[in-house]
């Protein structure tokens, strides 16, 4: 029997090369939100992309601000983890480890409280994602990343806006039971990834899911401590004038969007809070008072 490697065509030999530089940006993306602060060793853990799984951890302490070589070697020989260590080869008693380690939390002490989980949901064109942009940079929330089976949209990053996920993945993270939840939307799938929403709320931290209403009902059964928040138009003519400006959709994709709110709207009265969007800066503090006030 040879032990030749197997030939590969030019076409799998381009493919290979494109999935190669792919995952040498999604590195480089990675490393520099962690220099920014934006992202820790935990999310890195969390990430279900391979080219994220195969940074060496190593890598991923050296770019957290504040964590030196010297604290570095210290904090992995403490966590029993080796310098040749990937991030996908840690475990769960390491993760532990470096729970413990007080300088890869962002948040400056131990919380004695654990967070609260915000469910927010409304019908599309409501402004959800731009409620989420204003709380992005506040270090009270942690805002959820959702994993999706949609194409990417312009100006959309992987592992910053969504997980951009194929059926086969998506499949896979269903059969190891790693969504808090999961629905299928628009065509496509979306879903909750579940350790680094437990991770945040443990620290003390609230943590925002804008997720769709059939997500916002499994999270009801799961999750019954969760907050759910409807976000809602200040008037159905707002909401319609909002879906019917969007350039990307076709008058038959526009339509099924308009038939879909009506339903979404219906189902609002099965939410604990109902908050009118009139004005995202209000929203953005009413959420987090809310948030605050429930706080265990």
């Amino acid at each position: 029997m040879s032990s030749n490697p197997p030939k590969l065509s030019l076409d799998q030999l381009k493919a290979a090369g494109r999935k190669a530089v792919l995952a040498r940006g999604e590195r480089a993306q990675f490393k520099a939100l962690l220099r920014n602060g934006e992202r820790d060793i935990f999310d890195a853990i969390a990430d279900p992309r391979d080219s994220i799984a195969r940074l060496k951890v190593v890598e991923v302490l050296e770019a957290i601000p504040g964590v030196g070589v010297t604290k570095v070697k210290a904090i992995m020989e403490r966590a029993d983890i080796s310098l040749t260590r990937r991030i996908g080869g840690i475990g769960s008693k390491q993760t532990l480890a470096l729970r413990n380690e007080k300088i890869l939390n962002r948040v400056n002490s131990k919380a004695e409280k654990q967070g609260t989980l915000i469910v927010m949901s409304g019908p599309g064109g409501v402004g959800k994602s731009t409620i989420t942009s204003e709380l992005r940079s506040n270090s009270h929330i942690w805002i959820s990343i959702s994993a999706t089976t949609r194409e990417p949209r312009p100006g959309e990053t992987n592992g910053v806006d969504y997980y951009f996920l194929n059926d086969a993945e998506f499949d896979e993270m269903i059969n190891r039971g790693d969504f808090l939840e999961w629905a299928q939307f628009a065509g496509a799938r979306y879903g909750t990834p579940k350790k680094p929403v437990k991770d945040a709320l443990e620290i003390g931290k609230h943590v925002l899911l804008e997720i769709e209403i059939a997500g916002a009902r499994q999270i009801r059964k799961v999750a019954p401590e969760a907050m759910l928040v409807f976000i809602a138009p200040p008037s159905w003519e707002e909401l319609v004038s909002r879906l019917t400006a969007r350039g990307t959709d076709s008058p038959e994709r526009r339509a099924a969007r308009l038939a879909l709110a009506q339903e979404e709207m219906a189902a609002a009265s099965e939410f604990d809070e109902i908050i009118v969007n009139t004005e995202v800066h209000e929203v953005a503090a009413v959420l987090l008072s809310l948030a605050s006030s429930r706080q265990l």
